[in-house]
């Protein structure tokens, strides 16, 4: 059963969740400054500590951080394009909108990237295929992290936006009733996906930057088709959060579910840290904060530093291939003792945002206002089916 009930086109804005983007991108940058593999042939360790016992500490504590905060952007992406979209929206649109979004920044990166490094070190053919964001595709390591390394997770997503004007119109169709079924469906997707990875996929060679083949952590962390699952999942939650059926959960709740999560990565076989132990922390995390914005709660993430940083967020992740990866290198990878060493990686973290804030305020805001924003039209008013619990 259910009532028609007039609604605006335009759904809450959620600037919590913007805020939020920040420190999942602050998750990855500390993962990379402690890594002990770089992603750039001769993949030297990027961690700064001199001293042992400090840098492996430090890795330790940032070894699955990376993971997390890319599994959250994939399904923070999900989430937000079903929050924001409208029936009868044109598919054209929507893929200019999102190629507007993400190829300017990559093809600014890709340029810089290739002028300090990448060309000295990067077949042609990766570089092609990177540039045309389609590196990811493919199974050799020397291609599917090729020339600025984190955009890979851009061939993914744009793999999303390619996709997602067909998604939504599966999702919409899915019974209010049975949204928990198929987000749990997705759930067991990834697990699927992982245990195809340990049993299909070939175990040698073993990888440089990781302890699986190259081959698995090709398949169970870069191959764009894998991680499709945390996509939707994100679409799907949005519909529930909209619905009104996510429930009322208080945020130091999902904060202690976050740090069970942290503590079982840290626990779990390699492959299962991807996106498996983590992905139901990260699913309460985006749920329950865009459930506190649509109704109208305060948080500090809505404050205008928080703003300022989750809008620089996709400029700071880009910058840290460059910043971080090349810049260390240039270093000839010295370490330092370990007070040195901090302001080393605080160094490293103002020049990332730095960077981001360039890419934001002279490349993605600029293309964004030109080339992707709607011209302004009338408000309207759409009538949409609220369904009643089942």
């Amino acid at each position: 059963m259910s009532n028609e009930v007039s609604t605006p086109m335009r759904p809450p804005k959620l600037p919590s969740l913007t805020g939020l983007r920040f420190f999942a991108a602050l998750l990855v940058f500390g993962f990379h400054i402690t890594l002990s593999a770089s992603p750039i042939p001769p993949n030297d360790p990027i961690n700064p500590f001199a001293d042992p016992v400090v840098a492996s500490a430090a890795e330790r504590v940032f070894v699955t951080t990376g993971y997390i905060g890319v599994s959250f952007f994939f399904v923070l992406s999900g989430f937000l394009l079903a929050w924001a979209a409208r029936p009868g929206e044109s598919m054209v649109l929507f893929w200019r909108r999102r190629i507007v979004k993400i190829f300017p920044n990559h093809l600014v990166m890709w340029t810089l990237a290739m002028i300090l490094f990448a060309a000295a070190i990067t077949p042609v053919h990766a570089s092609v295929l990177n540039f045309f964001l389609l590196s990811a595709y493919s199974p050799d390591g020397a291609v599917n992290v090729a020339v600025n390394p984190p955009s890979w997770t851009l061939c993914i997503e744009l793999l999303f936006y390619m996709l997602f004007p067909l998604l939504i119109l599966g999702i919409r169709k899915i019974p209010g009733n049975r949204l928990w079924f198929w987000a749990s469906m997705m759930v067991v997707g990834m697990i699927l996906i992982q245990i195809v990875n340990l049993t299909l996929i070939p175990d040698t060679p073993k990888s440089a930057i990781t302890p699986v083949s190259s081959y698995q952590f090709w398949f169970g962390y870069i191959f764009p088709p894998s991680r499709l699952f945390e996509f939707v999942l994100g679409s799907i939650l949005a519909r529930i959060v909209i619905e009104h059926r996510w429930p009322a959960i208080r945020a130091w709740h999902t904060l202690l579910v976050c740090v069970a999560g942290y503590a079982l990565v840290n626990a779990v076989p390699f492959v299962w840290t991807f996106n498996v132990a983590t992905i139901i922390p990260i699913a309460m995390l985006i749920a329950t904060v865009a459930a506190g914005d649509a109704a109208g709660k305060r948080s500090f993430l809505q404050s205008r530093p928080m703003q300022w940083l989750g809008d620089t967020s996709f400029g700071f992740y880009l910058c840290q291939g460059v910043v971080i990866f090349w810049a260390r290198q240039a270093m000839d990878n010295a370490t330092f003792p370990t007070p040195v060493a901090l302001l080393v990686v605080a160094g490293f973290l103002g020049l990332t945002i730095l960077g981001g804030w360039a890419l934001y305020s002279l490349v993605e805001k600029p293309m964004m206002d030109r080339f992707a924003r709607p011209r302004r039209t009338p408000a309207r008013v759409a009538v949409v089916p609220v369904h009643h619990r089942a």
